[in-house]
């Protein structure tokens, strides 16, 4: 209503004051209008600016941008400041305007697009990955859990399966989880107590499957393992059906499908990529070793596959000729350091970490190919390695390793410990830990390895500490046993004494006390043992050990 009274006196203009009352109103809507205009300009020139920017952020839009987005020009060679110097009574400017907005929203659609995609959780495989099985399709997994694969570790065809097998063998391994937990609490529970029934009953079973099984191959069968060996040579792993007792066969597969599922993990998590980054064999020496697992060597050196290592300065090289070159005019012969120790032809170097730490990263990095839980690679300044060597005409050959901390608050003696693969069961681990423990009693100290300790480190040390006790026991003549004087005497420290003691079933817990029995039967089957493996170099003589403790550093 005071609207259309306002245009009744404009229009009358019969009073003065009412012209200027409503004067004085329209000045005021116009500066309304005016405030309006402004906000809807600066809203006008913000969303210009962002064009402008996403223009030259896309340089394949800039063109467009160019045309469509930016202000038309004043006579000035400057942009317009208001809209009053626009030509706005063009015929073309709401047409213009339409493709200005149509333009933007395309723009946004680009930009958009130009951001970085959200990872999926799930892994993501490249297509153009083939695995190099001959005739895979690449489809399928070992372990019947995964779509596709790209290493013949995972490939079904090369372990002469199919892929729907591969599922149905998982499906079949896998047990329930409440079945899982159970087990794996009885495990823990009863782990160096005696064994429960039912394991008792197990273990017969497996006893009487090991034993029924067929001796050898028939002759169809032998036939079928040449034909299928010299029709696909190394493309396919041996038939295996037939060679063992069909749970050892069972358990070998699922160790497959296992260490396959370990590789899949670090495929996607980035650690390797699909069978191109992970060293698979290695020259060392007149051996060709596969390699177990990964190891950070340098890119361009990884994505070999195959490396060729000095075995003497431990070096690591791309090809063949270059291996030959460096062997022809390298003047290494045995490890760098002080010889501690050598009886025959077997020699121990100290190397000091600090000293010499080219040839201890190199050492760290080859041993890593044959450890998963090692993780030391480039640090290795606080630390002392004492490098076994077996002796010939040619040099002082590696053999194994172990390392320890100059300064341990733990009373580690031993880091990490590795015995070369082209070495293992032939004495040389035991060897090597009864050094480290050789060293603790010059030292007046009770040792123990760090954890965690490999599956083969593992086996080792337990082999070794059952030893010592059954050792201890048929020499003692007393009648009670103190666990602090095994200690005190072989340098073990007691945890892994009490650990050994109750998986012999050599503790017991009898009215309050803890006793340790001397089992005769264990202690007679280790005698015989012992003489049937008669007298062997491969014992560590104190008397040849020339080393004193290093000073702290």
């Amino acid at each position: 209503m005071p609207r259309r009274r306002q245009r009744h006196m404009v229009g009358s203009g019969s009073d003065g004051t009412e012209d200027s009352d409503s004067s004085a109103e329209r000045e005021q809507t116009n500066s309304s209008e005016s405030d309006g205009n402004m906000h809807k300009r600066q809203r006008l020139t913000r969303a210009s600016t962002r064009l402008s920017q996403s223009s030259q952020d896309t340089p394949d839009l800039k063109r467009a941008a160019d045309h469509d987005e930016s202000p038309p020009l004043t006579p000035t060679g400057n942009a317009p400041s208001s809209e009053s110097e626009l030509d706005i009574s063009s015929p073309n400017a709401s047409h213009d305007e339409s493709l200005a907005k149509d333009q933007a929203n395309r723009d946004s659609d680009k930009d958009l697009s130009h951001r970085p995609k959200r990872r999926r959780c799930h892994e993501t495989y490249n297509f153009n990955m083939k695995c190099p099985t001959p005739g895979c399709n690449s489809l399928g997994h070992l372990t019947g859990k995964h779509e596709r694969h790209f290493a013949v570790s995972g490939c079904p065809l090369y372990h002469n399966l199919s892929a729907d097998e591969c599922k149905v063998k998982a499906v079949s391994r896998e047990k329930p989880e409440e079945e899982l937990k159970e087990e794996n609490n009885s495990r823990h529970a009863t782990r160096h107590q005696t064994p429960t029934s039912k394991q008792s009953r197990y273990k017969e079973q497996v006893s009487e499957v090991r034993k029924g099984r067929n001796s050898g191959l028939q002759k169809e069968q032998k036939e079928k393992h040449m034909e299928h060996r010299q029709t696909h040579s190394n493309t396919r792993e041996p038939l295996l059906e037939n060679i063992t007792s069909d749970y050892d066969l069972e358990l070998f597969r699922k160790a497959q499908a296992r260490a396959s599922e370990d590789l899949e993990k670090l495929r996607i998590q980035g650690q390797i990529t699909e069978g191109s980054n992970m060293i698979k064999t290695i020259l060392f020496g007149r051996y060709e070793l596969d390699t177990w697992y990964h190891s950070p060597y340098p890119e361009e050196y990884a994505r070999l596959g195959r490396l060729y290592v000095c075995e003497f300065c431990l070096k690591y090289m791309k090809s063949q000729t270059i291996l030959r070159r460096h062997m022809a005019k390298c003047v290494w012969k045995h490890p760098p350091g002080d010889e501690v120790y050598r009886k025959g032809g077997i020699s121990v170097f100290e190397v000091d970490g600090k000293k010499n730490k080219i040839y201890c990263q190199n050492l760290c990095l080859l041993a890593k190919l044959f450890l998963d839980h090692k993780t030391l690679y480039y640090d290795v300044e606080p630390f002392l390695f004492y490098v076994m060597t077996e002796a010939d005409n040619t040099g002082c050959h590696l053999v194994g390793y172990f390392s320890k901390e100059k300064n341990s608050f733990l009373n580690y003696n031993v880091s990490c410990i590795l015995t070369m693969p082209q070495y293992m069961r032939q004495g040389f681990g035991k060897m090597l830990i009864d050094f480290s423990y050789l060293l603790s009693k010059v030292e007046e100290r009770v040792g123990s390895p760090e954890r965690p300790l490999s599956d083969l480190g593992l086996i080792s040390y337990r082999s070794y500490w059952k030893e010592v006790l059954l050792r201890y026991m048929c020499n003692f003549q007393g009648k009670e046993i103190s666990i602090k004087e095994i200690s005190q005497e072989t340098a073990v420290n007691p945890v892994d004494i009490v650990s050994t003691l109750q998986s012999l079933q050599m503790l017991k817990y009898w009215k309050g006390k803890h006793l340790v029995l001397k089992r005769q039967d264990l202690i007679d089957e280790w005698k015989a043992k012992e003489i049937k493996r008669g007298h062997s170099n491969k014992t560590i003589d104190p008397s040849s050990l020339k080393w004193t403790p290093p000073k702290g550093t």
